[in-house]
């Protein structure tokens, strides 16, 4: 009974395994020109339905009063978009001489361009009792900044891997991204009040057609039989992205926390979250976008699935810890910092 609850609590996680083992068991299903026809289905349909859902939900009125704090908001995009990628570019030129699989190295790469999660960094600041208005904003600025901004950096850092030319990226960007995401917001306006009533189920909506996306990825990967996954590398990716994560948070921490900073506790908890971690919901869509057809996608886009369910594991793990030192720090007791 037990497992049943916890399988329901994480459904997703469990999604992407049976997800990625029915591709092993019959890829041929998801395949470009197989019966589910990803090429249309996926490539224009599912994504579209993802961001159009995004739209949706994205609650604008409540980002106006976060508006007015511009160097938290600049302090965490600057982080997320800038710092990050150039700091795991520089990290990559070292690991580039080891034996780790390249495609993994380049998907690496692949999330330090994406931008900030709509939900998982806003649910943690919520859970810490963190500047929850201003961790909204800065999930649904760094999404909007992220269509454009990401396929960028992923040209830039990536540039010579892409198949894809510059202008096709952006017009289906354009249309499959930017187009449902403006219509969502509108339908949102006139059906509002519906929305506060009912509150539909978003988030499984999203994470149901994301699980479509990682299927068919993961179809084109078996049905490749020139594809070759060493273990080895995959549990030094495991390592590095547990360790990138855990230094990126410490260094947010000190940053944030300087004497001459500005920010409050509460805004330290959203920065923390916020700059650290990065959306699967919108990265996906936007890889296969981007690396339409490329025989290692699936390679390219394993770090980023990896690196999702750890955020919410490491940021869950250390919710208490940073509740005690931002609860302190309010009542003025002087703490030594959290071990991140």
């Amino acid at each position: 009974m037990r497992l049943l609850e916890r399988v329901r609590k994480e459904w997703f996680m469990v999604g992407i395994v049976v997800a990625i083992g029915a591709a092993k068991l019959e890829p041929s299903v998801g395949v470009n020109g197989g019966p589910l026809k990803p090429e249309i289905t996926v490539s224009y349909i599912a994504v579209a339905t993802i961001f159009f859902n995004s739209g949706l939900s994205l609650k604008t009125e409540e980002l106006t009063s976060a508006l007015v704090h511009l160097k938290l908001h600049l302090f965490i995009q600057v982080f997320t978009l800038a710092f990050f990628p150039t700091t795991i570019w520089l990290f990559l030129q070292l690991l580039s001489v080891t034996s780790i699989n390249e495609w993994l190295l380049k998907g690496l790469q692949t999330v330090g361009c994406m931008p900030p999660p709509v939900s998982s960094a806003v649910i943690l600041t919520k859970a810490v009792g963190g500047n929850e208005a201003a961790a909204i904003f800065n999930s649904a600025f760094g999404s909007f900044l992220g269509i454009v901004v990401t396929p960028v950096l992923l040209l830039l850092f990536l540039g010579s891997s892409s198949s894809v030319p510059f202008t096709s990226i952006f017009s289906q960007l354009f249309m499959t991204v930017v187009v449902p995401l403006v219509i969502g917001q509108i339908v949102r306006r006139y059906i509002k009040d519906w929305l506060e009533r009912k509150k539909p189920p978003f988030g499984v909506v999203s994470s149901s057609v994301l699980l479509m996306i990682i299927y068919t990825t993961f179809c084109d990967t078996f049905s490749n039989p020139n594809i070759d996954l060493d273990k080895f590398s995959l549990i030094l990716i495991l390592f590095i992205i547990v360790s990138i994560q855990l230094s990126f948070m410490l260094l947010t921490f000190v940053f944030s926390t300087r004497n001459n900073s500005g920010f409050t506790p509460a805004d330290t908890v959203a920065i923390i979250f916020c700059s650290t971690h990065k959306s699967l919901t919108l990265g996906i869509p936007m890889l296969k976008i981007v690396f339409a057809g490329h025989e290692h996608l699936s390679l390219i886009s394993l770090p980023l699935l990896i690196y999702h369910p750890a955020q919410i594991l490491l940021g869950s793990v250390l919710v208490p810890t940073i509740k005690s030192w931002m609860v302190s720090r309010q009542k003025g007791v002087k703490l030594t910092r959290p071990t991140v």
